[in-house]
């Protein structure tokens, strides 16, 4: 304990030897210079206003330096693991739960722009688009199927080629008895898979083409789910018939199922998940950008910020230091 309490303190340490021995070495060199100050800035022997910082700025760019090298070396290394390994999780991992509605009605082909896609395919291309604009190496994923009841298909996976799998053509729909679509099911199941999660740590989608929802037992998610995002699929306003009666996107009852759980509704047969929905629904948004910085990376800004500034000043001092422009001046009139 008393050398990790030691190996933090090394940066500062740093900081502070550099800060005082540069402090020091520019008070000796003030003493040098004062001597030929008329010489090297004109009769009134003083530089700039804004030169008169140098000093002091020249001991704050090597502290930073300091602090920033020391820092790096002190801490432990970022690393980066290839997508589908144990090391690019860290310990409280973050979920993706996603219930998937498998009923025939799934496989109508109404849906996509051009009304030639099955909303199990519509349902697939809009969850890539969603993967590929979020650190999908930062999630686990887990798929519910519900149907006539809800079965868990698959928890805390690491392959996205499974969940591809999952999305394809897999007749799921042959694993209930036939009957009507239950969501409420398959929320309920969502909810006790995600309840033993780190708070804030999930984010469920929801796809379906829609369903009767009755006006109560909407399942409570539990502290671990962040947000809800229910995606609509199928043509909303023609549809087609299956087994004697007429199918289609229900955008009210899909709208009514999100504002129940808290959530946000989109229409996800012509347009693409919103990239700034999908920042709200996985909290991209809510701290701000230096909030979300760590040591390492301050420690890179400040050895950019130090390295920089020493480097930029002996052109600035050398150009702007003072106005006074020394050597023998044209006798205009003799000429």
């Amino acid at each position: 304990m008393v050398d990790e309490l030691d190996r933090s303190q090394w940066p500062l340490i740093a900081a502070a030897v550099a800060l005082l021995v540069c402090a020091m070495a520019e008070w000796l060199h003030a003493r040098r210079i004062r001597r030929v100050a008329q010489l090297a800035f004109g009769p009134s022997g003083a530089p700039a206003i804004w030169a008169r910082m140098a000093p002091a700025l020249r001991s704050l760019a090597c502290a930073a330096l300091a602090w920033g090298l020391t820092t790096l070396l002190v801490i432990e290394p970022r690393r980066y693991a290839q997508s589908g390994s144990d090391e690019a999780f860290a310990a409280d991992p973050k979920h993706i739960l996603l219930v998937l509605d498998v009923s025939p009605s799934m496989r109508l082909e109404d849906a996509g722009p051009e009304k030639k896609q099955s909303r199990m395919s519509r349902a697939r291309i809009l969850m890539e688009s969603f993967f590929e604009r979020i650190p999908l190496e930062e999630y686990r994923v887990s798929v519910v199927a519900v149907y006539n009841g809800a079965k868990p298909v698959v928890i805390d996976t690491k392959d996205f080629e499974v969940i591809r799998n999952i999305l394809g053509d897999l007749p799921m729909n042959y694993a209930f008895p036939a009957g009507k679509t239950k969501l409420f099911d398959g929320l309920e199941e969502a909810a006790r898979i995600a309840k033993p999660w780190d708070p804030r740590s999930t984010i469920v989608l929801l796809l379906s083409d829609g369903d009767t929802v009755p006006a109560t037992g909407m399942p409570r998610m539990p502290e671990s789910v962040k947000s809800v995002l229910v995606v609509g699929v199928g043509d909303p306003q023609v549809g087609k018939f299956i087994d004697g009666r007429h199918s289609r996107q229900d955008i009210s009852t899909l709208k009514q199922i999100a504002a129940r759980l808290g959530g946000t509704f989109h229409n996800g047969n012509d347009k693409q998940l919103a990239s700034s929905l999908i920042a709200q629904a996985t909290g991209a948004e809510e701290e701000p950008v230096w909030e979300r910085l760590d040591r390492r990376d301050y420690a890179l800004i400040a050895i950019l910020a130090g390295a920089g500034l020493l480097a930029v000043l002996p052109l600035l001092l050398h150009y702007l230091g003072t106005a006074w422009k020394p050597g023998r001046r044209q006798n205009l009139a003799a000429s």
